[in-house]
């Protein structure tokens, strides 16, 4: 169901240059008429009000029962730096956050991760933009595993495209969540961007396209 708040965060997706229209490639290779960047997010005050709607759904699922939040680099890294000032600043929750390098560093403080250092015990929520195909959670886990015996309860995302991953009859967040025990939470799902779009004459001809998408790539 298109909520307002829903509404909000899409028309603030579209107005940041985030959520496009046209012919793109995802990062598992399929060819899709609409696409999330999250790093086309560029000013000081896109950033701060995303973090605010990134911290409103942490505190709405999650409060503060968990322990630190890691952003996969690189998009993560932005995102959870400004969803940690957000939950601080808006709900007084102040967690620390860290993320990760993509090679490790072998000189000053050495690792491959920056900021918090998990200890065993620890849990963790991930700050991440989309999940298309689950690849970059799969390439995310080992890296939290290696900084100790941590569990990771939820990951937070920008849209839910609801595409299956490995298995067909599975979107790739349900493999995640079965996988790894995840809870997975998203600001906005494909669906909502679909209702949200019949409303808007100017997209009657991109409509067509998504509905086709959508019927070879996701599961509802």
């Amino acid at each position: 169901m298109l909520t307002p708040e829903k509404k909000e965060f899409i028309e603030f997706m579209m107005s940041a240059d985030v959520l496009r229209f046209g012919d793109f490639v995802t990062k598992s290779g399929r060819n899709t008429p609409y696409f999330v960047n999250t790093g086309n997010y560029r000013t000081g005050l896109q950033n701060s009000r995303l973090g605010e709607f990134y911290a409103a759904m942490v505190k709405e699922t999650v409060g503060s029962e968990f322990d630190a939040m890691f952003g996969p680099a690189y998009k993560g890294i932005p995102l959870v730096t400004t969803a940690a000032g957000a939950l601080a600043r808006n709900y007084g929750i102040d967690k620390p956050f860290f993320f990760n390098r993509k090679e490790a560093k072998d000189h000053g403080e050495g690792g491959s991760t920056v900021g918090y250092k998990p200890k065993d015990g620890d849990r963790i929520i991930i700050i991440e933009d989309v999940i298309t195909a689950g690849t970059a959670v799969r390439e995310t886990m080992p890296v939290l595993a290696a900084c100790g015996d941590v569990k990771v309860t939820d990951m937070f995302i920008s849209v839910n495209r609801c595409e299956f991953g490995q298995n067909p009859e599975k979107t790739a967040i349900m493999e995640v969540e079965e996988e790894f025990g995840i809870r997975v939470h998203a600001l906005v799902t494909v669906q909502d961007i679909h209702e949200y779009l019949q409303t808007k004459p100017e997209y009657e001809n991109l409509l067509p396209l998504m509905e086709d998408y959508m019927s070879r790539y996701c599961v509802f």
